[in-house]
């Protein structure tokens, strides 16, 4: 009898967007086939604490990110370096179980940027998504974008700005139009994210950029329909139909996708033309490779009334809420949220399989 998969679902973070972590790992836990797979879910919490829960009700208890949170009574854990999964308690180094797979649908900094899956390659254990580089990467949109420039895919103007900015509303706009968009350079789900018209609300929507990241980013605005594609794969990657965000608000803020349950609607597959739909779909699988990305990716676009098409970002660590568009494109594609999570594990442990081939010792070639 074949024994069950551990799967370590990892959530939380100390992040901004610590509450939608909380929503996904509501769905990947319901989602996950329990005929193969042992759910075991462990909370980091906005102090940085890691938590093994052996009650899941909590995840049930909000529908939103103001009515979900972290118990604070999990036992306080740690993967040991180098110890192929094994997860220990800190207060007795007492081990707890070893996990034969980790799935961090962590959101925003110290969880989407590297930072975890660094750690748990030092641990020695398979995890579901981008690698240490494509998620850095991934989250880090100045970089990202050049990166895309370089690489000859469209992407809209952008100026990166720092803390001893000389940079004003009229400096910028000159550069870029008006309006345009300040944003943290490395955060998610628009938190930050301020549509910028004029000087009067220019030093807020800085100010408040500056809160969440040392390095800010100016956008110009793109008059366009938002569309969505799905990536899932290693070295042969499916690119799902695209689908397009349609926003009851001035933009898709916060509020909009997580609060608002009139804010934003989702039209699956997007009501544009086979060679655009195309078109989305190449440009999408080329993002994904160019940025190093592995497992899964949702790459956002800004489609013109022309048909021109520009990359906004991608996501390496997308949303699994009951609203997110990722799990909802490949459902429309053809592959049900529980099939999603099981290619996206047995992506984790093909990758971790091959990794572990390599040498890690010189020896003169023959």
């Amino acid at each position: 009898m074949q024994m069950k998969k551990r799967v370590a679902v990892l959530c939380g973070g100390k992040s901004t967007e610590h509450e939608v972590s909380l929503l996904s790992a509501r769905n990947i836990v319901q989602a996950l086939d329990r005929t193969n797979y042992e759910p075991i879910l462990i909370g980091i919490g906005k102090d940085g604490v890691w938590r093994l829960y052996e009650d899941f009700s909590f995840l049930l208890s909000g529908k939103n990110p103001k009515e979900i949170a972290l118990p604070s009574d999990g036992k306080d854990v740690v993967f040991v370096s180098g110890g192929s999964g094994k997860l220990v308690r800190l207060s007795t180094t007492k081990e707890e179980m070893m996990m034969d797979v980790v799935f961090p649908i962590l959101h925003g900094p110290c969880g989407e940027d590297g930072t975890v899956q660094g750690l748990l390659e030092l641990a020695g254990v398979p995890f579901v998504g981008a690698g240490v580089c494509g998620a850095a990467v991934g989250m880090d949109k100045d970089v990202m974008k050049r990166l895309l420039r370089d690489a000859g895919i469209p992407i809209g103007r952008f100026l990166t700005l720092h803390r001893n900015m000389t940079e004003s509303f009229s400096s910028i706009a000159k550069e870029l139009g008006s309006p345009f968009f300040i944003k943290p350079a490395r955060a998610g789900s628009s938190v930050g994210v301020h549509k910028v018209k004029n000087e009067r609300n220019f030093g807020v929507a800085v100010a408040d950029a500056f809160r969440y990241d040392t390095k800010i980013i100016a956008e110009g605005y793109i008059a366009g329909r938002e569309i969505e594609c799905a990536v899932l794969g290693n070295d042969e990657l499916f690119a799902s139909v695209p689908g397009e965000i349609i926003v009851h608000h001035e933009f898709y803020s916060y509020e909009a996708k997580y609060m608002d349950a009139n804010g934003a609607t989702m039209d699956i597959p997007a009501k544009i033309s086979p060679s655009i739909t195309e078109e989305v779909r190449s440009l999408a699988r080329k993002t994904f490779e160019v940025l190093g990305c592995e497992g899964m990716g949702r790459v956002d676009f800004f489609l013109r009334e022309d048909g021109t098409l520009f990359v906004n970002e991608i996501n390496v660590l997308p949303g699994f809420t009951a609203i997110s568009m990722y799990p909802k494109l490949l459902a429309a594609s053809g592959i049900s949220q529980s099939e999603l999570i099981d290619r996206l594990i047995q992506l984790a442990c093909d990758r971790f399989a091959q990794e572990e081939k390599l040498a890690t010792s010189y020896q003169e070639p023959t």
